[in-house]
C-alpha cells in the first residue's frame, strides 16, 4: 500500500469516528479510529514538552487512562522513551526481563492496569514534537509490518490534527478575546499545567523542578497525578521549600 493511499483511508477512518461524534474532527476521534482499525484494546495520547508541563490530552477506556497518567507520573515507560528519542517505542510483552530493566516501575504497574503490551508512537512534523500516540493491548501481541505503517500514519495524521487545534486554540476570537479550550482535545487536563505554574511561585523553582515534585508528590502518595493537581489548583494542597506540603480540607 502506498504511503498516500494509506493516509487518506486513515483520514477517513478518522472522519468516520468524528461524524459518529457529531462534531469536527479531534485527537479523540483518532484514537478511537486506531483502536478500531488495529489489533489493541486502547489508545491514549498525552502532549509533551521539554519546556512546560506533559499532560494527557484523551484516552479511549480506563487502561489507556491510566497508562498516560502512569507514565507522565513516574517519568519512564514508552511514551517517555518514545517522546525522548523521538522514535517509535514497541513493547509487545510486558512481562519480558529487557522491558522490566528498562522500566522497573512502569511495567509492573501497566500489568496491574491489564495492559500487556504498549506501542507507543511520537508525534512528528519537521523539528517539532507535541506529544505521544500510546496503544495497548491486553494480551501480548507484535504489530505486523502493515499495522506498523497504519499505526505510525494515525500519529501523523494526530500531530497535524493537534497542532491545528493549538493554532485554533491561540487564536483570538472576533471580539479579541482567546478562544475557549477545545471540546475536541477530550481529556486535557489543565489543572496540570497550572498546578505546575502555581508550583513554581511556592517552591521558587522552575517549571521542570515543579513538575518533577508534582509527580514525586502523586508517585509517593499513590494518587492520579491529575486528582494531585486539582488539588494544588483548588488549595487543598500547598507545597513549601522548607516543609511537607500541607494538605487543608477545604480551598481557601
Amino acid at each position: 500500500m502506498t504511503s498516500n493511499s494509506r493516509s487518506s483511508r486513515i483520514r477517513v477512518l478518522v472522519a468516520e469516528q468524528a461524524a459518529r461524534r457529531g462534531a469536527r474532527v479531534g485527537v479523540v476521534d483518532v484514537c478511537a479510529a486506531a483502536v478500531t482499525s488495529l489489533p489493541v484494546g486502547g489508545a491514549g495520547m498525552s502532549a509533551m514538552s521539554r519546556t512546560a508541563a506533559s499532560h494527557p490530552l484523551c484516552s479511549t477506556d480506563d487502561i489507556s487512562e491510566r497508562l498516560e497518567e502512569l507514565q507522565l507520573t513516574l517519568g519512564e515507560g514508552p511514551c517517555v522513551d518514545a517522546f525522548t528519542h523521538g522514535a517509535a517505542v514497541l513493547a509487545p510483552d510486558l512481562r519480558a526481563g529487557e522491558l522490566q530493566g528498562c522500566w522497573p516501575v512502569f511495567a509492573d504497574a501497566a500489568l496491574e492496569t491489564g495492559a500487556h503490551a504498549v506501542f507507543a508512537l511520537p508525534l512528528q512534523i519537521g523539528a517539532i514534537t507535541p506529544g505521544v500516540l500510546d496503544l495497548y493491548a491486553q494480551v501480548p501481541v507484535r504489530l505486523s509490518g502493515e499495522e506498523l505503517a497504519d499505526a505510525l500514519a494515525f500519529a501523523d495524521f494526530a500531530t497535524l490534527v493537534l497542532l491545528d487545534a493549538r493554532i485554533e486554540e491561540s487564536a483570538p476570537s472576533d471580539d479579541g478575546a482567546p478562544k475557549e479550550h477545545m471540546e475536541d482535545l477530550g481529556g486535557y487536563r489543565a489543572e496540570i499545567s497550572q498546578a505546575t505554574g502555581m508550583l513554581t511561585i511556592q517552591l521558587g523553582v522552575g517549571i521542570d523542578e515543579a513538575f518533577v515534585r508534582l509527580r514525586a508528590y502523586a508517585y509517593a502518595q499513590g494518587h492520579r497525578l491529575t486528582t494531585v493537581a486539582a488539588d494544588v489548583v483548588s488549595r487543598r494542597l500547598h507545597f513549601s521549600p522548607d516543609a511537607d506540603p500541607t494538605r487543608t480540607d477545604e480551598g481557601t
